[in-house]
């Protein structure tokens, strides 16, 4: 896969860096020149040029790029980054940080963003999920649809603790996507039983989440319906 970076700073260096080591192709876009580190990015293509800028891009051969993503730290110039390779170059995927929380409103595919990357929201569902096992934090909304990644760690009294996948009857737009049991991602096979810590990811709509934090977070004296 190729990939292109615009912003080569430490967001995007250490981007380039995971997925050079995954074995994909990456090109690093960026005009500042005291940014330009080759030795910091082994193996990555590098261009010294504004990435807002059209013939840049074209010279960059964009649209041979499976993937683009946006990661300085200038909204304004993430967005047009962004738009550029959807509608300019036909990139099929895009991905952009957006550094002010205020601005996220605007990272949609209007401006050709598919996947847009909040660090304040992010930090802030990593800080809910720390301080709230046993309670359903949502962690990714998908723009393109009400469905959500949300997660829920199982407490030591949990109601699931020691019921298997089967035995639940989750929501039906609730879908249980992954286990992580000790830092290891499970397959959320029939058979496999629930465990105190468990970390359950699950793709729902808005609508099941009720529904669905009802059933994981309510006592036990209530009965599962099975």
């Amino acid at each position: 896969m190729r990939v292109s970076i615009a912003g080569a700073g430490n967001v995007g260096r250490s981007i380039a860096r995971e997925l050079i080591a995954n074995g994909h192709q990456v090109l690093l876009i960026e005009k500042d020149r005291s940014a330009i580190k080759p030795d910091s990015v082994p193996g990555a293509e590098w261009i010294e040029a504004d990435a807002c800028e059209l013939q840049t891009l074209e010279e960059a051969e964009l649209d041979r790029c499976d993937v683009s993503i946006a990661s300085t730290g200038d909204d304004k110039a993430n967005l047009v980054y962004s738009l550029l390779a959807k509608t300019e170059f036909g990139v099929p995927r895009t991905v952009a940080r957006v550094n002010h929380p205020g601005n996220e409103w605007m990272f949609d595919a209007q401006w050709g963003v598919d996947v847009s990357v909040s660090t304040p929201r992010l930090m802030s569902a990593l800080v809910e999920e720390a301080v709230s096992t046993g309670d359903l934090v949502r962690l990714l909304t998908f723009k393109k649809s009400t469905a959500h990644l949300s997660e829920v760690t199982l407490p030591e009294d949990g109601r699931l603790v020691g019921m298997r996948v089967r035995d639940i009857d989750f929501p039906v737009d609730a879908v249980l996507v992954a286990i992580i049991r000790d830092g290891i991602p499970l397959t959320p096979e029939r058979d496999r039983a629930f465990e105190a810590s468990d970390e359950l990811l699950f793709v729902a709509t808005q609508e099941s989440e009720p529904e669905l934090a009802a059933l994981l977070t309510d006592d036990d004296e209530d009965e599962l319906d099975l």
